[in-house]
């Protein structure tokens, strides 16, 4: 009995060991780091989670294993499944840093990440690793790679849609004509904000907050409008009238001087785009014209529409300009009858 009393203490250690590393030495030091917002220590803490306890818990049982009194052959099977949890958490975590670095990457250069070049890069790690795990256990990895070919054929009938799919998810990444964070209008009028490429379906979120889900192979072979491309910046159209009686030139230099005012306040690094109107119409009672001004992107137009009414209506008080209500003239003739009478 007594020569069991070495394992266990190390196994206890091990384990005590862990609790104190990720309770509270790991979480001091990510609470340090963080503060220190060093790019990607988020990434690299979140993907350690857990496996401080882990890894000291394993050295201890390893620990355990060779102070034990057991059988040759039991110590190497104990070992060799020491050795595959080991590799396989390494495998994991190199999984999660790799996804997390892809993540902020894309992140960085096209402003919101897509999970399917995430997701695709933790496969390939993982793939990889479990391999590399088969090869250091001896077994032979070449047969199974020739299976996993001859194989392929057999699963990718299987999983025609799901394949299409993610290669139809793939062929709107590569060619950029829709991107995360891109507001898109789908020909059956659903519009939104795309926030997800998926492996499987592009997650679009409306204004309004709901979600819709599309598949990827639809989108790619939908007609949709990308508000974001060639650039997020786009131009506010909005109809105005103004009374006959008014001098055009006046309704042109103040119309012109409130839409500055309203692009300093949403879109000032776009003023040298400086907005103007256009007369297009002698309506029944008014005359027409157009406003153009260029905004930032095109959820922008609801707050530029809303300032550039207020201001405008307040102004055309103050200068006197008119917009005339819809009018009608009416006509009465008598009849012949009681015209008589």
């Amino acid at each position: 009995m007594m020569q069991w009393i070495l394992p266990i203490v190390f196994i206890l250690a091990g384990l005590l060991a862990g609790i104190i590393a990720e309770k509270f030495v790991f979480k001091k030091l990510k609470i340090f780091i963080t503060n220190r917002k060093i790019p990607g220590s988020e990434i690299i803490f979140s993907s350690l989670h857990r496996m401080t306890f882990l890894w000291f818990a394993i050295a201890g049982f390893l620990a355990a294993i060779l102070s034990a009194p057991i059988k040759p052959d039991v110590a190497n099977l104990l070992q060799k499944i020491v050795t595959i949890i080991v590799l396989y958490s390494v495998t994991l975590v190199l999984a999660r840093l790799t996804a997390g670095f892809v993540n902020l990457f894309t992140h960085r250069t096209e402003g919101v990440s897509a999970s399917l070049v995430a997701n695709i890069a933790m496969a390939a790690v993982l793939m990889l690793g479990t391999l590399i795990l088969l090869q250091t256990l001896g077994v032979q990895i070449t047969p199974i790679v020739t299976t996993l070919g001859i194989s392929g054929l057999a699963v990718g009938l299987a999983l025609k849609d799901t394949l299409e799919n993610l290669f139809s998810g793939f062929y709107l990444l590569i060619s950029k004509q829709v991107r995360t964070g891109d507001y898109v209008k789908l020909a059956d009028n659903h519009e939104g904000y795309v926030i997800d490429i998926s492996w499987r379906s592009t997650t679009i979120r409306e204004l309004s907050n709901n979600v819709i889900i599309v598949p990827n192979s639809k989108l790619a072979s939908a007609i949709f409008i990308n508000y974001h491309l060639p650039v997020k910046e786009i131009t506010l159209t909005l109809n105005v009238g103004v009374d006959y009686e008014s001098d055009l030139e006046q309704v042109e230099k103040v119309t012109v001087q409130v839409a500055k005012e309203v692009m300093q306040e949403i879109a000032p690094e776009l003023i040298a785009n400086e907005p103007y109107i256009r007369f297009n119409k002698f309506g029944d009672f008014s005359i027409d014209f157009t406003l153009y001004m260029r905004v930032n992107e095109f959820f922008d137009q609801r707050i530029g529409k809303h300032l550039f009414i207020k201001k405008l209506h307040k102004r055309y008080q103050q200068e006197g300009i008119k917009i005339p209500f819809p009018t009608r003239e009416l006509y009465m003739q008598e009849n012949s009858a009681q015209a008589e009478r």
